[in-house]
């Protein structure tokens, strides 16, 4: 059963999602070749509680660590290591912290280095996908309309899209329904309505869509070797168009990029 948010719920969502992005924008100062994703976990958990929330995936369903860290051809789940980053990675983090009983996750794929041009295509795609599927969570379409618009535009580039491993509500629970994939057709599933919160999150393969799992139980790989992107937002059904509790920005002001991507998803809080 979808659970419809009421203003104040959603404001307290907000929160608990700008202390995500504050904390992936932190990273993003810290991420460069020679460091390690575990030095990174340690840097983010610290954060976290220094906020006065909690780590949002650390121990949910038995994971070690506070930040999910998936380089290269890792898609998601990855457990943080002490394997430095190299010269030309790519490394997906997607990071949860609780507050006030509510969710933020959201995720980002960096680039390390000096990275291939085709590489930072798929990452380019990975995330303009990602508000290609924002734009269709609008009041009266439904969940087949956002999974369509990413796997029409993935495709459309000759992209695999992963089909096992999906978005999700959020709220008080990590996952809550509707399940959001990747994939889909116009018409089709639950119907959006406002109060509605999902976190949307195209997790896009350069090469094949299909996958395997490390035998960590986590791991998610890419079945052909070749890299995977991946990019999530948190966003709210409000007066019947999408508002983003999330944020990239402060990763933006940490790598000195200048974007006005979210401008037409901020309906009424200032980012702060």
């Amino acid at each position: 059963m979808v659970k419809i948010k009421s203003a104040e719920e959603i404001e307290l969502m907000r929160e608990s999602a700008l202390i995500v992005s504050k904390t992936l924008g932190m990273i993003a100062r810290e991420i460069k070749p020679g460091v390690n994703a575990l030095y990174l976990d340690k840097l983010a958990e610290e954060f976290i509680r220094d906020h006065g929330a909690e780590p949002g995936f650390l121990g949910m369903y038995g994971f070690p660590n506070t930040l999910n860290m998936s380089p290269n051809a890792q898609v998601v789940h990855g457990i943080p290591n002490a394997e430095p980053l190299k010269d030309g990675d790519i490394l997906s983090v997607d990071c949860g912290a609780v507050k006030n009983g509510y969710y933020g996750d959201h995720a980002y794929t960096f680039e390390i280095g000096g990275v291939a041009e085709e590489t930072k295509k798929l990452l380019r795609v990975t995330k303009e996908s990602l508000y290609i599927g924002i734009r269709e969570f609008k009041l009266g379409n439904r969940v087949g309309d956002v999974g369509f618009a990413i796997q029409n535009f993935c495709e459309g580039h000759g992209y695999g899209v992963v089909r096992e491993l999906v978005g999700h509500g959020l709220g008080k629970k990590l996952h809550e329904s509707p399940e959001m994939p990747n994939y889909g057709r116009r018409g089709r599933g639950k119907k959006f309505v406002n109060g509605m919160t999902v976190a949307i999150e195209p997790m896009i393969n350069m090469g094949t869509k299909n996958i395997k799992q490390l035998k960590d139980g986590w791991t998610i790989l890419t079945a052909d070797g070749k890299p995977s992107a991946h990019f999530e937002h948190d966003v709210a059904l409000v007066n019947g168009r999408p508002e983003l509790l999330s944020t990239f920005q402060y990763i933006y002001d940490a790598l000195g990029i200048e974007s006005d991507e979210e401008d037409e998803f901020r309906q009424s809080k200032v980012v702060q």
